[in-house]
């Protein structure tokens, strides 16, 4: 079957680029063709191996949907209006041509939100449609569908079924801090932490998931690597190879996650917090204490394992339910 998948690829942007090597790996191993909607299809095309289409373009729009059996929006955090209305009504807009040219369409594991109330509205308008299956990553969105009155199931980050590259060297003392920077409030407390963690012997890693966005909040730290990388498996095996992760930046926690290194999330935006309560993790605002999260850290924190597997055992359920 012919699956066009419509999301943030082609932006250099870690965490996206982990969900479509897993959804582009995941579909094809059951048999299935995707087609990645990408800024840059080329690029995308070649990383993952599969077909892909400009995002911009509507010929090559209206190429993918028609060629396709099957449309889905997501995964990531594509239905917002926090950032910019207009990525919201792109992806609306994208759902309803699918709906029109008789596609069957997934939202597949989708956060939901920040929206506003008119963007829930329309949410709530597009998504209210029978022929729609909506299949979210956290309780969280699970719980703000439920109050716009979208019915949707629970499914897990599709990047939870990434694995690293065998025989990695593990490194207990490095911690890795994942930076955003468009999140200042969070950069002094990261200064801090890293100050602090260095004076306790352990090795910080800055990992940068944005190049060009994140890079200069990673080199501000005072760590002694910066890592700048928008490749999915070489954060993750960066993060597997280590002994403990703090994450700003969302697939920072969820790659440790998959890695099975202990994690702390930092919550700018719901979805941190909605990751790290689902997986039974430590989360702080961005205005955190840096004793508190060292703290943390030496005591090796970590998530409830048991917690962690099940969301990964929904994220491998989830494509088999969007594919009956």
């Amino acid at each position: 079957m012919n699956i066009t998948v419509s999301g943030y690829y082609g932006f250099h942007n870690t965490g996206d680029e982990a969900i479509a090597l897993s959804i582009s790996r995941e579909l094809k191993a059951r048999g299935h063709a995707p087609l990645l909607l990408s800024r840059e299809p080329a690029q995308t095309a070649a990383a993952y191996g599969c077909a892909s289409a400009a995002r911009m373009s509507l010929p090559g729009l209206l190429r993918s949907l028609l060629g396709a059996q099957m449309v889905w929006s997501g995964g990531g955090g594509l239905l917002q209006d926090k950032t910019s209305s207009r990525n919201l009504t792109y992806y609306l807009t994208l759902i309803r041509a699918a709906l029109l040219l008789g596609r069957r369409v997934v939202v597949f594991n989708q956060s939901i939100g920040p929206l506003s109330l008119e963007g829930g509205a329309r949410v709530a308008r597009v998504l209210n449609d029978r022929r729609i299956q909506v299949i979210v990553r956290d309780r969280a969105s699970l719980e703000t569908l439920r109050r716009l009155g979208v019915q949707a199931t629970l499914g897990g980050d599709p990047a939870l079924l990434l694995a690293p590259t065998a025989g990695l060297t593990p490194r207990p003392e490095t911690v890795v801090l994942a930076p955003r920077g468009d999140v200042q409030d969070a950069n002094a407390g990261l200064k801090a932490l890293t100050r602090q963690l260095q004076e306790r012997g352990r090795r910080v890693v800055a990992l940068s998931f944005h190049p060009g966005v994140d890079d200069a909040a990673a080199h501000a730290l005072g760590a002694d690597e910066v890592i700048s990388t928008s490749d999915p498996q070489r954060a993750l095996d960066t993060i597997a190879a280590a002994g403990y992760v703090v994450g700003v930046r969302l697939h920072a926690v969820i790659l440790a996650a998959a890695a099975g290194v202990p994690f702390a999330g930092v919550s700018y935006d719901p979805k941190v917090a909605g990751f790290c309560d689902d997986a039974g993790a430590a989360s702080v605002g961005t205005d955190f204490d840096a004793a508190q999260v060292c703290g943390l850290v030496q005591k090796n924190t970590a998530p409830d394992w048991a917690q962690v597997e099940e969301m990964r055992a929904r994220a491998r359920e989830s494509f088999d339910l969007a594919l009956k």
